[in-house]
């Protein structure tokens, strides 16, 4: 069966979709399906290219994340959208539903993260920890329902599983996650959506900004008005920029 992408942009030098829960963004060790191919085979019958397609991978989403990718169809737009990250010019902003309220409704969590490759795991570390990397993010908490709190993200660091590990650090982990989510973790599909994603076009250096809604008839989203939150959110934090670290 051909795969048919949800494309919210496409020129010749980008390409924005949305990834679906439980697909992996890119080949892995698991050799399972990926979002990369998939798209590489989607333009190569789409356009009816010839020999290998080019499609750059600028940032990720964690296989059990949903939402917002870019990817580069030259490799100019992937340099420059690349430095965009390094720079903090990319704007991330997520839905996550945790298990309870945080006792202050918005703020900001700085940790130190380390990974442990052989689990695939990420820890709470320490400063000066060999391998442990900042990890930096603001959250509001946006609708309560049930015991559990949709909450937004805001992130200022991409590390790997950082929003699931720094928020399951403040005793609140995400609906769905059994990796993070201790005995009562709820079991289903992980409560974390990449909803918005924020950058300046790499050719035309016009600011773009992309939204895309969570599948609203499934567990945890149907249970919260996805929709006020998603008019709201321009509201819930009251800076412009991301903090460069």
């Amino acid at each position: 069966m051909t795969y048919e992408p949800i494309v919210l942009y496409e020129d010749n030098h980008l390409l924005v979709v949305v990834k679906e829960q439980n697909l992996a963004c890119c080949p892995d060790e698991s050799g399972d399906e990926n979002l990369l191919d998939l798209l590489k085979e989607d333009l190569r019958v789409r356009y009816d290219k010839k020999g290998n397609v080019f499609l750059g991978l600028v940032h990720r989403l964690d296989r059990p994340t949903g939402g917002v990718m870019v990817f580069a169809k030259t490799s100019k737009a992937a340099a420059r959208l690349s430095e965009q990250m390094k720079s903090g010019d990319f704007s991330k902003r997520y839905f996550a539903v945790v298990r309870g309220t945080p006792e202050e409704r918005s703020g900001r969590l700085v940790n130190w993260l380390k990974k442990n490759t052989v689990n695939n795991t990420v820890y709470l570390s320490t400063q000066g920890t060999d391998g442990a990397k900042l990890a930096v993010l603001d959250y509001a908490a946006l609708e309560e329902k049930g015991g559990y709190c949709l909450t937004d993200i805001r992130l200022h660091t991409g590390r790997s599983h950082q929003i699931r590990v720094q928020m399951a650090g403040i005793s609140h982990p995400l609906y769905g996650d059994q990796r993070y989510g201790g005995p009562d973790a709820k079991k289903g599909k992980l409560g974390l959506w990449a909803y918005s994603l924020a950058f300046t076009h790499p050719v035309l250096k016009e600011r773009m900004r992309f939204m895309a809604e969570p599948p609203e008839g499934e567990l945890p989203w149907r249970a919260f008005d996805i929709g006020a939150a998603m008019r709201a959110e321009e509201r819930t934090f009251s800076f412009e920029k991301y903090v460069k670290f």
